[in-house]
């Protein structure tokens, strides 16, 4: 029998995953541009980041099983 994740791990994992794309986005973007990243282009970033990350950790079994 597989288990998985509970629900709240996977949204924590995600949403640090989310955060940490966004970020470093925002550091190659300030980097090659010199001025901010707008927010919308962030917020698209950090979510298309996370979904694959969502479907990864949905199938991470614990280390206990």
């Amino acid at each position: 029998m597989e288990t998985k994740l509970p629900l709240w791990l996977r949204l924590i994992i995600t949403i640090i995953a989310m955060l940490a794309a966004s970020y470093l986005v925002g550091l190659l973007w300030q980097w090659a541009f010199r001025f901010p990243i707008p927010s919308y282009i962030a917020g698209i970033i950090g979510g298309v980041a996370a979904l694959p990350i969502w479907e990864f950790v949905k199938r991470i079994r614990p280390s206990g099983s």
